[in-house]
C-alpha cells in the first residue's frame, strides 16, 4: 500500500521540506558508508517522526552496513535489534513480480494472456475486464478500479484470508475506470488478483510459494507472511499518533499487495538476489526493469522520475543515478504503521532497505539512496546530486488560449482551483494553503513559482487536460528526487440535474459508518470507519471529485496516470425498507449515523451480532458519563469513539473492557454472526 504523500503533489512536499527539525547527533561510526547510512536514516527518522527506524546496505555478495536506531517499544525496557521485523506494505509487490516470473520461466504464466485464462471465474460489470492481462496486473494498467480493502487491515487475524478470497464477488459489481493498457495508475487490485493467479497456476497457498520459490532459497530467514509460524514479539511495535497504548500486531492479508514482513537484512538480500541470475534468469529480470509505463499514456521529460513503472517496481529510472547512467529500481510501501523504502542497483550488486515504525516511506527512499551514492563513492563512482534543479527559462508572453484551461481540477489528493489570467499568472488554489501558490509564463511552455523550484505544466492528451508538474525534492544532506507527473485532471463537464442536486444538497453534512468490516480490523482504533457527504469545497456537481451522476450516484471520471487517479470508486446511495441510508463504496457499506439508536442506559442489556454479520452500531446519548462494562465474546470485539470521532476505546486493539463513555459519542459492536456482548452501565 502507499501513502498519502506518495500521491500528492510533488510541490506539497516540497513545501513541508522548508519546516526543518532539531536532528539526533550523528554516532561516531567505523566507516564513511556506515556513518553516512546512519546519518541517512536517523534524518528520515527524524523528519518522519518514526518511532523506530532498520536498516541496511549490500554490497557485492553480503551486507555491509546494517544498523538501528529509536525504541521497540514505549513502554518495555526491550533493545532494538536487527533481527526485528517491520511489515513491508508495497514492497510486496516485488516478491509477488518475482513470484509470477519463477512461474513464467517454467512456462505456466504468459505475461501477456488474459488473466481469465488463468481465473476463468473473474468478471466484471464491463467487457471490457476480458482485455486484461496479467502483465497488466504487475505494471498498474489494467484500468481497475484500485483497492478494494475489505477486511484487509486487520489486528492479530493473519490467517483470516476474506479480503484475498472475497475479491472476484466484489469486482463482479465493479466497473473499470479505464481502457486496459491505456495508461498506468497504481492499483493495489491487481496485485491480490496476481496473488490469486499464482496460486492457481501453482496449487499452493500464497505463503507456501513465497517460502519455497523465494524465500527458502535464499536463505531469508526474517522474511515471513502473516499466515507463517513466526515469533511475532519480533515484530517493531506500532502506535497510532502520539499514543503509548502498542497496537496488537498488524496483518495485512492482502500479501501479494503489501502484507510481507521482513528485516531490512532480508530486504536488502533479497534486492542482492535481483542483481543476479540466482533466483531469476536475465530475462525475467529485464522484464522487470523495463519501462512500462511508457506503454501506455504518461507525461513527458518524465526519465528519472519517483514514478516510472516497471513491473513491480515504481520507477526504472530514478534521479540522480539516472543522470550519472545508472539504472536504480525503486520500491516503496506503507502500511497503516509501517513504511519502506527500498532500491536497488542491479549493474553494481548494490541494494539498500530502510524501515520504519510510522514514519514516511518517501523519507526512507531518500535514506536508502543517500546510502548507495555513499557506497558507489566509495568505489570511485560519483553521482552528482547538484544538478536537482530545474533549467532557467525566460519569461515569455503566454499564448491566450490556455485561459480556457481555468477551471476546477482534481486528483486522489484533492481539488484544486486553476486560474489563468491574460498577462501569464497561474494561481494555485487548494486545501492546505492559507493563500494560492503563483506561478509566471516562461519560454519553455511551463509556469514557473518566484523561486523556480516548480514547474506547472498545461497540457491536453486524448481530450483530457492534464497539469503537470515538475519538480526536485529533498531533505537537508539527502539524496534528492526528481518528479514530473500529472499532479491533476480539469474536472469534466456537470452532468446532474436540479433534482439530483437537490437530493445530494439534502444530504449536507451526513456522516456514515462502515458496518461490514470484520471485528479484528485495524481501521475501528484508526477510527477508519466513518464517511461523510458534503458538497462545501466541491465544485457544482460534484461530491469531491467524484461526478454526481444522478440523486444516488457518485462516479469516478478522471483518468491520471501514475497515481492522480488511484483507488477510485463508484459512491452509490441505498434507502432500505425502514428508511435508513446505506452509503456503499467498493464493497464497503457504510449505515447512516443519524440513524443509531442511544444505547440503553440501564443496570443490564445485551447487543447480539445479527445472522448478516453487519456490525451494530449506537450513540452515547443519556448514558454519557456512564462506566460501560462489556463482557466481550469469543470472536467480537468493541471501541467506543467521542464526538469528534476519536477512538477512546478498543477492546480488540487494546483490551479495554470498561469505558467511561463520553458526551456526543459513538458506540460499536462488531463480531461473528451470534456472538453476544453482554453490557452493563454504572
Amino acid at each position: 500500500m502507499k501513502q498519502t504523500i506518495r500521491r500528492s503533489a510533488a510541490l506539497l512536499l516540497t513545501l513541508a521540506l522548508a519546516f526543518a527539525l532539531a536532528l539526533p547527533a550523528s554516532a561516531a561510526e567505523e566507516t564513511p558508508v556506515a556513518k553516512a547510512a546512519y546519518d541517512a536514516a536517523t534524518t528520515a527518522m527524524a523528519y518522519g517522526g518514526a518511532v523506530s527506524i532498520q536498516y541496511a546496505l549490500w554490497q557485492d555478495g553480503e551486507i555491509t552496513v546494517s544498523g538501528q536506531h529509536g525504541i521497540y517499544s514505549k513502554t518495555e525496557n526491550r533493545a532494538l535489534t536487527a533481527d526485528n521485523l517491520y511489515g513491508i506494505g508495497s514492497v510486496s509487490k516485488v516478491y509477488t513480480t518475482a513470484a509470477m516470473m519463477r512461474l513464467v520461466e517454467k512456462g505456466k504464466v504468459d505475461l501477456d494472456a488474459p488473466v481469465t485464462r488463468y481465473l476463468p471465474e473473474f468478471t466484471m460489470a464491463d467487457s471490457r475486464y476480458k482485455d486484461i492481462t496479467v502483465r497488466m496486473l504487475l505494471n498498474h494498467s489494467s484500468g481497475l478500479m484500485g483497492t478494494t480493502t475489505l477486511n484487509a487491515f486487520l489486528l492479530n487475524d493473519g490467517d483470516n484470508d476474506s479480503a484475498v478470497d472475497g475479491l472476484l464477488d466484489q469486482l463482479k459489481t465493479q466497473t473499470l475506470q479505464a481502457d486496459p493498457g491505456a495508461y498506468s495508475v497504481y492499483c493495489n487490485d491487481g496485485f491480490t488478483l496476481a496473488q490469486l493467479v499464482i496460486e492457481r497456476v501453482s496449487g499452493m497457498g500464497f505463503e507456501d510459494f513465497l517460502r519455497e520459490e523465494l524465500t527458502e532459497p535464499l536463505g531469508l530467514d526474517a522474511t515471513f507472511a502473516p499466515q507463517d509460524d513466526f515469533d511475532r514479539s519480533l515484530l517493531a511495535k506500532t502506535y497510532i499518533g502520539e499514543g503509548t497504548w502498542a497496537l496488537p500486531p498488524e496483518t495485512l492479508t492482502i500479501v501479494g499487495a503489501g502484507g510481507v514482513y521482513a528485516s531490512a537484512e532480508d530486504l536488502a538480500a533479497f534486492g542482492g538476489a535481483l542483481c543476479g541470475t540466482d533466483l531469476l534468469s536475465e530475462k525475467s529480470l529485464a522484464a522487470m526493469a523495463n519501462e512500462e509505463y511508457l506503454l501506455g499514456l504518461w507525461p513527458e521529460d518524465s526519465e528519472g522520475s519517483l514514478l516510472s513503472y516497471g513491473l513491480g517496481w515504481d520507477a526504472v529510472s530514478l534521479y540522480p543515478f539516472a543522470s550519472a547512467g545508472i539504472q536504480a529500481l525503486v520500491k516503496g510501501g506503507d502500511t497503516l504503521s509501517y513504511h519502506c523504502g527500498f532500491i536497488v542497483l542491479p549493474e553494481y550488486d548494490m541494494a539498500a532497505a530502510v524501515l520504519t515504525s510510522g514514519g514516511i516511506s518517501t523519507y526512507n527512499e531518500m535514506a536508502a539512496a543517500t546510502m548507495l551514492i555513499a557506497a558507489l563513492a566509495e568505489e570511485g563512482v560519483a553521482v552528482d546530486t547538484s544538478t536537482a534543479v530545474l533549467d532557467e527559462a525566460e519569461t515569455a508572453a503566454m499564448p491566450a488560449a490556455l485561459t480556457a484551461w481555468s477551471g476546477d481540477y482534481g486528483a486522489a489528493s484533492g481539488l484544486a482551483r486553476v486560474t489563468i489570467t491574460e498577462d501569464g499568472a497561474l494561481s494555485l488554489s487548494m486545501a492546505g494553503l492559507e493563500v494560492p501558490m503563483t506561478f509566471t509564463y516562461r519560454a519553455d511552455g511551463t509556469f514557473r513559482d518566484e523561486g523556480n523550484t516548480v514547474a506547472l505544466r498545461l497540457t491536453e492528451q486524448e481530450g483530457h487536460v492534464y497539469l503537470q508538474q515538475i519538480a526536485y525534492t529533498g531533505l537537508p544532506g539527502m539524496a534528492p528526487f526528481y518528479t514530473a507527473e500529472y499532479a491533476f485532471e480539469k474536472l469534466p463537464q456537470p452532468v446532474a440535474d436540479e433534482a439530483a442536486m437537490a437530493a445530494w444538497e439534502a444530504r449536507e453534512g451526513k456522516l456514515y459508518a462502515q458496518i461490514n468490516e470484520v471485528y479484528t480490523s485495524a481501521l475501528y482504533p484508526f477510527g477508519a470507519v466513518f464517511g461523510a457527504v458534503s458538497l462545501v469545497g466541491s465544485p457544482t456537481g460534484y461530491l469531491s471529485i467524484n461526478r454526481l451522476e444522478d440523486g444516488d450516484t457518485a462516479a469516478p471520471v478522471l483518468q491520471i496516470p501514475g497515481t492522480g487517479s488511484r483507488d477510485a470508486g463508484v459512491i452509490e446511495m441505498i434507502t432500505d425498507e425502514n428508511g435508513v441510508e446505506y452509503m456503499t463504496m467498493n464493497g464497503s457499506v457504510y449505515r447512516d449515523m443519524d440513524s443509531f439508536s442511544p444505547i440503553y442506559g440501564g443496570a443490564l442489556s445485551r447487543c447480539t451480532i445479527q445472522s448478516d454479520g453487519y456490525a451494530r452500531w449506537y450513540a452515547v446519548g443519556a448514558a454519557a458519563g456512564k462506566t460501560m462494562t462489556v463482557a466481550v465474546p469469543e470472536g467480537g470485539g468493541f471501541c467506543v469513539y467521542d464526538s469528534s470521532l476519536q477512538t477512546v476505546a478498543a477492546s480488540w486493539a487494546y483490551g479495554n473492557t470498561a469505558v467511561t463513555l463520553p458526551e456526543g459519542g459513538y458506540i460499536v459492536f462488531a463480531g461473528e454472526a451470534g456472538a453476544a456482548f453482554s453490557v452493563t452501565m454504572a
